[in-house]
Formats: structure tokens, sequence, C-alpha cells
């Protein structure tokens, strides 16, 4: 009876875990290394909006963050989240509370060029530093 119940619960343990090897990785992250990140001014059409927090709105500034993403999986990769942080020329967090500043929708395999619009404080100033940033994103489309 011991032995009987040691073997269908090792049975079960094999298959288990053999599960675990033919699972498709779908949902993985797929690191995108990020580099050349540097900034500029958005076009007049593009500045026009405003920094809301807590329901009080402020002047802002606009800015293309721009850089080469480089994606090794061999495949496209969707929906990359980019993380970062952005001071001003006085080390002041421009965007406290967010690691997340941006997104690129899609990164073919290879080394690729991005831009994304982000808008800063009024108050910041100049010159941006623009600190630690790394994308992840998707080899299937997650967001519709």
């Amino acid at each position: 009876m011991l032995i009987r119940t040691f073997v269908r619960f090792a049975v079960a343990i094999v298959l288990s875990m053999s599960t675990w090897l033919v699972a498709p990785a779908a949902f993985a992250v797929t690191p995108i290394p990020l580099s050349n990140i540097g900034y500029k001014d958005c076009s007049a059409e593009m500045s026009k909006g405003a920094v809301s927090s807590g329901g009080v709105t402020q002047d802002a500034l606009c800015f293309l963050i721009t850089g080469k993403a480089e994606n090794k999986s061999g495949k496209t990769v969707y929906d990359a989240d980019v993380f970062g942080r952005i001071y001003d020329a006085d080390n002041n967090n421009v965007l406290p509370n967010r690691g997340r500043v941006g997104l690129i929708e899609q990164v073919p395999p290879g080394i690729n060029d991005f831009e994304m619009r982000v808008t800063v404080p009024s108050s910041a100033t100049l010159p941006l530093q623009l600190k630690k940033f790394k994308a992840s994103g998707f080899t299937t489309k997650i967001r519709q």
C-alpha cells in the first residue's frame, strides 16, 4: 500500500514537471538593451500638453527620448516597457515615483532607432540627465 502510494506520487511529480518543459513561453519577458540614450525638444504640435498631479495642472516641457533598442531574440518584440530615471540639472527627479517612462510598441530583431514622448514640469532645469534606461517586452502582442 505504501509503495503504491509512493509510485503514484512519483508519477504525478514527473508528469507535472514534464509540462514545464513543453509549456510555451508566450508571455516570457524579453529584455531589450538600450543605448545611445538622448533627448530632443518636441515639435510645436507635440508640445501641447500638461503635467497633472492630484488634480493640479501646471506648465510642462515636452521632449522626445531617443536611442537604440537591440532585440537579440530573433523575433519581433511587442509592447516593450521602457524604464529609467530622468533628473534635471540640479539632480531633482522630474518623474518621481515613476520607473516606467514609456513604451516602444514594436522592436524588430536587430538594432533599431526609437523615440518616445515625455513631459516634465516646466520648473525642471536643463539639461536633463537620463539614467538607468532599459526595456523589456513580449514576443506576442499583450495589449490590444
